[in-house]
């Protein structure tokens, strides 16, 4: 007679096989199979926006031509990070990286590669040609060596629309293993020593998280993801959306599981058609492989999941908004508490996380929660993905330790700020976040440390500034934008932003004083601390951020009624270098107002009278400067 454990043992065993000979059967067929080589094409939102899904066909169309059907195989897959480099295309078992690939290179790159075998260097990313012509792999290029991926593991490696990819990259194991080895409460107990913290903003602990929605009853519980992404310059979760959407399906079963939900809801964007194309492809799969739906693995577990667009607000990033929204309201907070934890969706207990928490959901479980802790800094573990944008070679995405410094994210991975200009500032969680001023670059990227020089992590989007950048225009920026996303519901927000950009807007025209500059940063204070949600409560932050660290460029709007950068209309005046100009008439023929005439003056060596700026019309839009060769006129 078998005991209990021995019974549950083989039953585990059983019920996991289901998983693991799929994987078996796949990788089975990727060992026997008989191209010579696989070609990945991005099919990321960037690469797409640059015509990729052209490259595809332009690629089979010439695989066939030269009859090569049966050794080249052409898949689309989610994004590879270096976005700056898109079009992009990668060559295995060589690894060579094609980077802004064109439909005219195809020809050339299948006969001289896939005919000839003879990889065209030429059209390769530069830092994996070696200097004797060999082929370096990707981890070796400044962008990639420093990154370790666990949410964008899968990222630019699968076809995200073939679930047989997934299973063969260890997927759904986890939630085998969850089934059939762990209780919800083992679940929830893993995922909070894994050190876990929500990778939306907000940084609470996951497991924490879902241990106080676990002991709540109630006939109904619901597992939400958040994929709704406001932030400018933010694209996280659309990349793990679009190049891994099982992982977020097996992550919320298991969320489900932990904490007795049988329902979940993906709420996601509206403008990520690509991304909700290639989700609603794996649900669909899911359900018809049994991973999804009644009885999962045969233990009795039902899961299921939906999708819901985003009403195209950005308040409806805000949790209690979000559950609002998809229960078919208008999207605006809820008073806390009650916690959704108690009183989510539906009035029902639910847990919410955002894509890139639940994508680290499933390797937790597999490798451990010590592995995932191993990563990162005290209080802060794993990895967070960056989207680097702005003022910097590499823009694209990134996925680094926690703890990584601003240093090495810019110079090391980002290559740095090009045209040779100063590195200024960097402003992480977009509108809710604040600015890194260039002194406190080797600053370690965490939770706290952001915090403690007034900024936030928040989804993870990273803008670097360099020297061109008026700090008290991107603050009025990024309040333009909360003032718009507004849901209007509680006054501090309502209008308290509104006064805040009116005071702005006041000094980027020259007409503020240094007591509005005093007025700004009391109302900012104000606004934080009764604003009802976390847009109100986080909306002052640019500008708080920008007041501590550059002041001097407020005061110098304000008293010498200059933009010491240039970039504030109001406060420009243009000029031209009478010795410079050489009398061509180009800024003249260009101008819009015909603010630009010839004078009598002919400067030294040269044969045509020099031209000269009316102030008085001139609606500084710039274009004299921008159409000048001899660099005669200047901004001030």
């Amino acid at each position: 007679m078998k005991t209990v454990a021995e019974l549950n043992a083989a039953r585990a065993k059983a019920l996991k096989t289901v998983v693991l000979r799929k994987a078996e059967e796949v990788l089975d067929k990727t060992v026997k199979s008989d191209y010579k080589r696989n070609v990945l094409v991005c099919g990321g939102t960037g690469c797409t926006s640059s015509h990729s899904d052209r490259l595809v066909d332009k690629l089979n169309e010439e695989i066939k031509a030269n009859g090569l059907e049966k050794d080249v195989q052409v898949i689309m897959t989610g994004c590879f990070g270096l976005c700056a480099l898109g079009p992009i295309m990668i060559v295995y078992p060589e690894g060579c990286f094609y980077s802004m690939v064109e439909e005219k290179n195809i020809a050339r790159i299948v006969k001289e590669h896939f005919v000839e075998g003879n990889p065209v260097t030429e059209l390769l990313y530069d830092e994996t040609v070696a200097d004797d012509g060999s082929i370096k792999s990707l981890d070796e290029t400044d962008f990639y060596k420093k990154q370790v991926r666990v949410s964008l593991r899968n990222c630019g490696v699968i076809d995200p629309m073939n679930i047989n990819e997934y299973i063969a990259r260890d997927g759904y194991q986890a939630l085998a293993k969850c089934l059939t080895e762990y209780t919800p409460d083992d679940v929830i107990k893993v995922v909070t020593d894994s050190g876990l913290r929500g990778r939306g903003g907000g940084g609470f602990p996951t497991g924490r998280k879902w241990a106080l929605t676990a002991p709540n009853k109630a006939p109904q519980k619901y597992v939400v993801c958040n994929a709704d992404e406001g932030d400018p310059g933010a694209f996280m979760d659309r990349s793990v959306l679009e190049g891994d959407p099982h992982c977020l399906i097996e992550a919320m079963a298991i969320a489900g599981y932990a904490i007795g939900a049988s329902m979940g809801y993906v709420y996601v964007r509206a403008e990520y058609p690509i991304a909700v194309n290639r989700l609603d492809n794996a649900i669909k799969a899911a359900r018809e492989t049994g991973l999804l739906g009644k009885n999962i693995f045969g233990t009795g577990f039902d899961f299921d999941m939906e999708i819901r667009l985003g009403a195209g607000a950005f308040v409806c990033g805000e949790e209690t908004a979000l559950m609002t929204s998809i229960e078919g309201n208008r999207g605006e907070p809820r008073p806390r508490p009650p916690y959704p934890a108690v009183k989510g969706l539906y009035g029902c207990p639910t847990v919410e996380n955002n894509v890139e928490t639940f994508s680290n959901i499933p390797q937790i479980i597999l490798k451990g929660a010590e592995w995932f802790a191993s990563m990162g800094t005290e209080k802060s573990k794993g990895t967070k993905v960056f989207a680097l944008g702005g003022k910097i070679k590499h823009t694209g995405l990134v996925e680094i330790p926690m703890g990584t410094t601003l240093r090495d994210i810019i110079y090391e991975i980002g290559g740095g700020v090009p045209n040779g200009k100063q590195f200024k500032a960097a402003q992480t969680g977009g509108p809710s976040g604040g600015c890194i001023p260039a002194r406190l670059i080797d600053t370690e990227v965490d939770y706290d440390n952001l915090v403690s020089i007034g900024c936030m992590m928040g989804s993870g989007g990273l803008i670097v500034m360099d020297e061109d950048t008026c700090m008290v225009d991107m603050a009025k920026f990024f309040l333009e934008f909360t003032v718009d996303e507004s849901c209007g519901k509680c006054t501090p927000c309502r209008v308290g932003t509104k006064r805040l950009l009116e005071m702005l807007d006041k000094i980027t025209k020259g007409e503020g004083t240094l007591e509005d500059i005093d007025r700004m940063e009391e109302l900012c204070n104000y606004i934080k601390a009764n604003s009802l949600c976390g847009l109100g409560q986080t909306a002052p932050n640019p500008v708080l951020s920008t007041l501590k660290f550059f002041r001097d460029e407020y005061v110098a709007h304000v008293v010498d009624k200059k933009c010491p950068a240039g970039v504030c209309k109001d406060l420009l005046s243009f000029t031209i270098d009478k010795d410079k100009c050489i009398g061509c008439g180009k800024c003249a023929k260009n101008c819009p107002v015909e603010a630009i005439s010839k004078t009598d003056y002919v400067a030294p060596g040269h044969k045509l009278p020099s031209y000269e700026i009316d102030t008085a019309k001139c609606v500084k839009c710039g274009v004299c400067m921008s159409n000048c060769k001899f660099n005669a006129v200047s901004k001030g």
